[in-house]
């Protein structure tokens, strides 16, 4: 783990960054393993544990532990040792929920957890939900079905994810094969969460610590290699004492990135994203009180994502130009922020997407460095916390996204597989 503050040489993708006046925010890039060329963070505690993945010299996927400034692989040896294994969620506990490959064929030739696809080292064996603490990972059950997937874990040990069952759907095709349906784990049980009516297929994505859990439902679609897809997510669900709401939409069907509720906080706000309406593009959205509210893009772009939200009502994730480059953005009082304003000119990073955001004000997600590698970061406010005041840019600034890395589209398959991408993350529009 290594905070960047020298300038990167002329020529590199961050040589148009004039020298900045104070920045808002630090900037640390959260680093890789032993070498390896890519990270990813995925969520960060109030106390600072983050979590994520990485990859190692041999291209694998690790689950990681950021801690006090280290990194620890807590993905060696995974679940009777498979190859790949990734976290989304960590508690104060300093427990971390995920997925992780086994060294079981699967017996059908799915790709659930779409490793193969992505092109990492793979066995091409069952992919399952897992819950690590005190140095353990513990495998999470399913619905009866072979893989599954863990997403966010709360203070109180409660996991949410979904898991395939018995059931056949048709409509998935091949090699898609079972129902997956969105689940809770608690105290190792787990639990069916109700999708809408209608919908046989959904996702558990974030929960809070009232749990409270936030996702989507919609219907199976065959198995696509470039965009992950296995489910078109019609509705963006909150489920409370298990019971889901379906927190509308922006006047969209789901065909685009889709129409699902990513996190919720301790106040029952939800953000994620939903397709507007004729499904050629999708906003970020607020949901609080009933009503969802369109966060709107950065001037210029055409679509957002936001990926996460402070008890203070903060929200980060995404913004996307025409030609599908991403920046990371913060909004505060429903107006979107270029990240990469607020942080030092010299950083050597541009901030492509913000997973998560803690009470604190800090946020984690990923970034392109100069040689185009993809590195978790870390940006804290310098004053401990953020403001309105403290929001508008002090420097110049990249003003168009950086062009999306090998490695960085691939996270972006991997973080959007829940909407109708197809190729647009290839090129244009």
């Amino acid at each position: 783990m290594k905070t960047i503050v020298t300038l990167i040489g002329a020529g590199s993708l961050l040589a148009a960054l004039a020298m900045a006046q104070p920045s808002r925010y630090t900037i640390t890039d959260l680093g890789t393993l032993n070498g390896g060329t890519f990270s990813y963070a995925s969520a960060i505690t109030n106390s600072g544990l983050i979590s994520g993945h990485a990859s190692p010299p041999d291209g694998s996927w690790h689950a990681t532990l950021w801690q006090k400034g280290r990194i620890r692989d807590i993905g060696t040896p995974g679940l009777v040792r498979g190859a790949n294994t990734e976290a989304f969620g960590v508690n104060e506990r300093g427990q971390v929920s995920g997925e992780a490959e086994t060294s079981i064929p699967d017996p059908n030739g799915e790709d659930f957890c779409g490793f193969k696809a992505l092109g990492i080292p793979t066995a091409g064996t069952t992919c399952v939900p897992f819950l690590w603490q005190n140095g353990m990972m513990t495998r999470l059950p399913t619905l009866g079905g072979p893989n599954g997937s863990a997403s966010m874990i709360n203070n109180a040990g409660e996991v949410v994810g979904y898991a395939e069952s018995t059931k056949r759907d048709p409509a998935c095709g091949a090699p898609q094969v079972f129902q997956f349906k969105p689940v809770v784990w608690a105290n190792g049980k787990i639990q069916e969460l109700p999708t809408f009516p209608g919908d046989l297929e959904g996702v558990a994505i974030g929960n809070n610590d009232a749990g409270q859990v936030a996702g989507s439902s919609g219907s199976c679609t065959a198995f696509n290699p470039n965009s992950q897809v296995y489910l078109v997510p019609s509705h963006a669900l909150l489920w409370r004492n298990g019971k889901a709401t379906d927190l509308g939409n922006l006047g969209g069907t789901g065909t685009f990135f889709g129409n699902f509720a990513c996190a919720v906080n301790n106040q029952g706000q939800v953000v994620g994203q939903s397709d507007l309406r004729g499904d050629t593009t999708s906003h970020a959205f607020l949901w609080q009180n009933g009503v969802m509210t369109d966060l709107g893009t950065f001037p210029g772009d055409f679509a957002s994502l936001a990926f996460g939200i402070s008890e203070r009502g903060l929200v980060v994730g995404a913004s996307v130009d025409p030609n599908f480059n991403f920046r990371a953005v913060l909004w505060e009082q429903g107006k979107p922020v270029d990240l990469n304003a607020l942080i030092p000119a010299n950083s050597g990073l541009y901030l492509q997407l913000a997973e998560s955001i803690n009470a604190r004000g800090e946020i984690i997600g990923f970034a392109q460095t100069s040689t185009g590698e993809t590195h978790a970061f870390l940006a804290a406010p310098r004053d401990g916390q953020v403001g309105s005041e403290s929001l508008a840019p002090t420097a110049q600034f990249v003003s168009s996204p950086v062009a999306l890395s090998e490695s960085g589209r691939k996270l972006l398959q991997r973080r959007l597989r829940l909407g109708q991408l197809g190729a647009k993350l290839g090129g244009p529009r």
